[in-house]
Parts: C-alpha cells; sequence; structure tokens
C-alpha cells in the first residue's frame, strides 16, 4: 500500500462526507490534512491496513480521520453527540480505550483510535478486527500528530455547521425530515454504515433498469430514513437528530416521538378543509392524513378508491411520506391484503401502545416455563422443532381456559374483519442444516428459534453442548443481526463463568463493553418489539 501520486485525495472525493456539493474554501485546507494523513497509514507500520482496505478506502479513511478533525474545530457536534449519548448509557465517553486523560470538545488519541477501529468493521463486514490490535492505536498515534500540530491553526467550516441545525419551533416535517437525511447519507461519522447501505440498495434498484426507477429509489430512501439503526449505539435517525440540537430545544420531544412509519394500502373515505380521511386496509385502521402534506388530494373523487402512501405522525399530525400511487377498487386485491400478516403488522406498534402487551407475553411465558421445566431455553433436535412450537402454543390456548363460545366469538371477530387465516403447514426455514435447534421464550418478543449455536450454552439441560465448538458459537449468537440481544445477554448472565471464550482472553476483554458490541453487530434487531399482531377496527388519532 505505497502512497504515490495517483493516490492522492481530491475535492470529489473529499465531497463525498460533506452534506452540500460545491466546494467552500476551507476544504482546501482539511484535503491537505487528508492527504496527510494517507500518507501517514500507507506507511510500512499501517500495511496491515491493506489486509481489510482497498486503495479507495484508505483514502476515504483519511477523509474520515479529517472530517473528525474539522468536526470538533468547527463545533458542529456530530462526535460530541456520540460520546455525549455513549456517556448517557455506559457512564463513560468511549468503549476500549483507556481515557484516562480525556479532554472534552478537544482531539483526543482515543477518538482517533476509535474512529480507525468503527471505520474498519463497518465499511467492510467479512472480518471483524478486534478494538485492541496494537496497530490500530500505532496507526491513531501517527495520525494525532498531524492533528495536534494543526489544532491551533485550523480553520472552522461555518457552512459546514448550518447543515445541523433547525429554527427554534419548526413545525415543518419535511425540514426536520431533511435533517434526518443529512445525519444518516451526508454525514462523514455514518458514511461507512447507513450511507454506504443506502448506496448499496440504490445500485441493485437501478441495475434492474426499471421504468419506475426513481419512484423506488424514492420510497426506498424514505423508508430506511425512517427504518434503519446506526451501528453506533443503535440509533435511528430521528434519536441522532434529537441528541444533536439538545434538551434545551423546542422540539427534540416532537423528533423523538415520531412514529414508525406505515406503508402500504389504504381506502381512501372523504376529505375536508384541513385533512384527508383514509383506512388502512390490513388493519382496518382509520387515519386523518393532513391537507398540507399531500398535493394531489383533488384527485381523490371515488370513496373507497385504493391509495398506496407512506405515513409519519408528527406532532400528532400523519404526514403523507414517500410515494402515493392510485387504483381503482378491486375485492380480490381488498381480500387478500386483509389476509396478509405483513401487512397488518404494518401498524402493530400502534396496538402495543392500547393493549396489555407486556401481560400477554408474561403470561405466554408462564405457560413456557410450565410446559419447559421451569427453565426460558430449550434444546432439540432440529427435526422435532416444528411439533415443540405446535405443543407450547397449545399449552398456552389451554391455559387460557377458554369456553367453546369464547372460542368461536375470536374466530367471528377475526372473520368480521376479513381475516380468515392459513393453517400454516410448512417446516421451519433451515431446520434441515442443522442436526440441533433452540427454542427460547424472549420476554419481550415471544418465542425465538436459533439454529446451529446450541454450543454457546454449557447448560444441563443441553444435551448437544460441545466445548470445541463453543467460542465459533457464542461469536455467531453475538455477531449475528437476526439473533436477539436478550438471547446473548441470557448467555452471558447464565453461561460466562462456563464457557472458556468468555471467562479468559479477548473475550472476556469485551465484557465491559458488550452492550455497545451488542448494539453494534445487531443494530435493527438490538430493540426488540413484540411480534404480536391484533384485529379489530381502530381509529387511530390525529
Amino acid at each position: 500500500m505505497k502512497a504515490n501520486k495517483n493516490n492522492r485525495i481530491f475535492v470529489k472525493q473529499w465531497l463525498e462526507l460533506k452534506p452540500y456539493d460545491n466546494q467552500v474554501i476551507t476544504d482546501i485546507y482539511y484535503i491537505k490534512i487528508a492527504n496527510e494523513i494517507r500518507n501517514t497509514i500507507s506507511n510500512r507500520e499501517s500495511i496491515v491496513l491493506s489486509k481489510y482496505l482497498n486503495e479507495e478506502e484508505v483514502n476515504i479513511l483519511a477523509c474520515f480521520l479529517a472530517s473528525y478533525f474539522e468536526d470538533i474545530i468547527s463545533e458542529t457536534n456530530i462526535w460530541n453527540t456520540f460520546t455525549n449519548y455513549h456517556y448517557k448509557l455506559y457512564n463513560k465517553k468511549l468503549p476500549f480505550f483507556n481515557i484516562s486523560e480525556y479532554y472534552e470538545n478537544e482531539i483526543n488519541e482515543p477518538d482517533v483510535s476509535f474512529l480507525i477501529w468503527y471505520f474498519l468493521n463497518t465499511i467492510q463486514e467479512d472480518k471483524f478486527i478486534s478494538p485492541f490490535n496494537d496497530f490500530i492505536q500505532n496507526t491513531a498515534s501517527k495520525v494525532m500528530s498531524i492533528l495536534e500540530k494543526e489544532y491551533e491553526y485550523a480553520p472552522e467550516n461555518l457552512h459546514l455547521k448550518s447543515f445541523y441545525e433547525l429554527v427554534v419551533n419548526e413545525s415543518d416535517y419535511y425540514k426536520v425530515r431533511n435533517l434526518i437525511n443529512t445525519i444518516l447519507f451526508k454525514t462523514y461519522l455514518f458514511f461507512p454504515d447507513t450511507y454506504q447501505k443506502l448506496k448499496h440498495q440504490e445500485k441493485e434498484l437501478t441495475d434492474k433498469k426499471d421504468l419506475n426507477l426513481l419512484m423506488y429509489l424514492r420510497e426506498n430512501r424514505d423508508n430506511f430514513i425512517h427504518k434503519t439503526h446506526t451501528r453506533l449505539l443503535a440509533l435511528k435517525g430521528n434519536e441522532w437528530a434529537a441528541e444533536l440540537l439538545w434538551e434545551k430545544h423546542p422540539i427534540t420531544s416532537d423528533l423523538l416521538n415520531i412514529s414508525q412509519r406505515i406503508k402500504g394500502y389504504f381506502f381512501y373515505k372523504g376529505q375536508d378543509d384541513s385533512v384527508i380521511r383514509i383506512e388502512h386496509i390490513a388493519s382496518g385502521k382509520s387515519f386523518e392524513l393532513t391537507k398540507k402534506s399531500f398535493d394531489h388530494y383533488s384527485s381523490l373523487k371515488e370513496i373507497d378508491t385504493i391509495i398506496y402512501l407512506g405515513i409519519v405522525q408528527w406532532q400528532n399530525e400523519w404526514w403523507f411520506s414517500g410515494i402515493s400511487a392510485q387504483m381503482p377498487f378491486n375485492p380480490d386485491f381488498v381480500i387478500d391484503e386483509k389476509n396478509s400478516l405483513e401487512s397488518r403488522m404494518e401498524t402493530n406498534f400502534l396496538d402495543h401502545k392500547e393493549k396489555e402487551t407486556e401481560d400477554m407475553l408474561k403470561a405466554q411465558m408462564d405457560s413456557f416455563l410450565k410446559l419447559n421445566n421451569g427453565s426460558q431455553i430449550a434444546f432439540m433436535k432440529s427435526e422435532n422443532l416444528n411439533d415443540f412450537v405446535k405443543q407450547t402454543v397449545e399449552h398456552f390456548n389451554e391455559s387460557l381456559n377458554l369456553t367453546e363460545k369464547e372460542k368461536q366469538d375470536a374466530k367471528k371477530r377475526a372473520r368480521k374483519d376479513g381475516f380468515f387465516g392459513a393453517e400454516n403447514k410448512e417446516e421451519i426455514a433451515g431446520t434441515n442444516e442443522f442436526e440441533s435447534c433452540l427454542y427460547f421464550f424472549n420476554p419481550k418478543t415471544g418465542g425465538e428459534i436459533a439454529l446451529g449455536i446450541n454450543s454457546a450454552f454449557p447448560l444441563e439441560n443441553n444435551p448437544f453442548y460441545n466445548t470445541e465448538e463453543s467460542e465459533n458459537d457464542v461469536l455467531h449468537l453475538f455477531m449475528a443481526e437476526n439473533l436477539s440481544a436478550e438471547l446473548a445477554m441470557f448467555c452471558i448472565n447464565k453461561c460466562k463463568d462456563k464457557v472458556p471464550f468468555l471467562k479468559e482472553g479477548i473475550g472476556k476483554q469485551y465484557m465491559e463493553d458488550i452492550d455497545f458490541l451488542l448494539r453494534f453487530w445487531k443494530k435493527e434487531f438490538y430493540h426488540s418489539r413484540p411480534s404480536i399482531t391484533f384485529y379489530g377496527q381502530i381509529k387511530a388519532s390525529r
């Protein structure tokens, strides 16, 4: 990875990490810093980087570290937002590194070490690089020598700071959404993470060469803005925006209370001077969409016209967000939507605020514990999994002690709402690939199935534990996005003194910052949510 003139960083590459498109005067200075960093991390001592990064990615890393320097100098508050939130969670500014001498609002060598580790493990996902590798701190030390030399003379980028501000009492949802968009996709700190993921998704869409490409790109980005979590702390864009603006900003609570985005098909039910009345077909829930967010209200004429929409609740109003499309009433399509569990689940989060979800999960867990001899986890051959799941469902249903009339009434309510259901006779996916599996009752979500990680659990009721496979299974449990943080913590709480990987060596070192790492590895799945779907027509609040 020897530096040469062809590897110089120019303005086009630098601007990839910025929220603006045209060069400003301070960019010349920071591009110079980026090139100095590029030359520093291209020496023999840091040749190990070539195992993980290509030449272009090394350039981006240099821009990334120079952007951290620019952020501190310009007081844009991006880096400090992260360290402040980390402090609120863990009572320290950073994971992994020694911060006994740490200067707030200034540059710090542990910051640079962390940023190198974060960049390496985010820009590529094939290999996990330990934060305790010497080359990370050696490289950080060399980069820090450049930054310290320039610290007193570095210019502020005032133009940059303007992209991370909102006026007091901002009420326009679209300006708020633009700030979230800027944070997730145009900010250096999330460039190797959410921006790269969006870029990959957009390339896949573009490669399909569909005539509706622009519509798909817009829908994809809007969905991504509201749904995705960052690897840093597993936060969503609105949460970063709220933290960036500090608690003293009047709309911080509004930012935190932006609803999940509902996308899907709705019936048009009429309108007045201020709202458009719509009904979510799958769930039967009614909404009032503020007219100031939807310019095409005049095209809505026929009641029960079907509209595809994305909607978000902001400051107690539902706003259009994404794309829209109309189609005439189609009874067959309506039946399919009402029987689609995926479509119904779009509005689940509204029910979880209104219904006794926690009580229901507790009742299910109590039933499972009675069935499973008091244990929260069961291990079995994969071929027996389907029967075990059926047994847990039947055991819970019996525990409800419902009369025959109550059972029939429940079926009638579902059918009245248009849901006829279907018995799932298919095998659970993946069970044929593994000899054994586990069933874990997650108190936050319900039953959870995991394949191929039984050797992470040296428990008395686990006949499949194999010491030689234990380390790989524990790492897979920790790093796999689709396995819950609750299952990982169950392993730690019950098995950390029995699993060699967790008792000694690098695994033991991870334990101090394990929650941070679980957020980093699991992102979207770190925050477990109930998977319960309710039936019945419910009106959503305006």
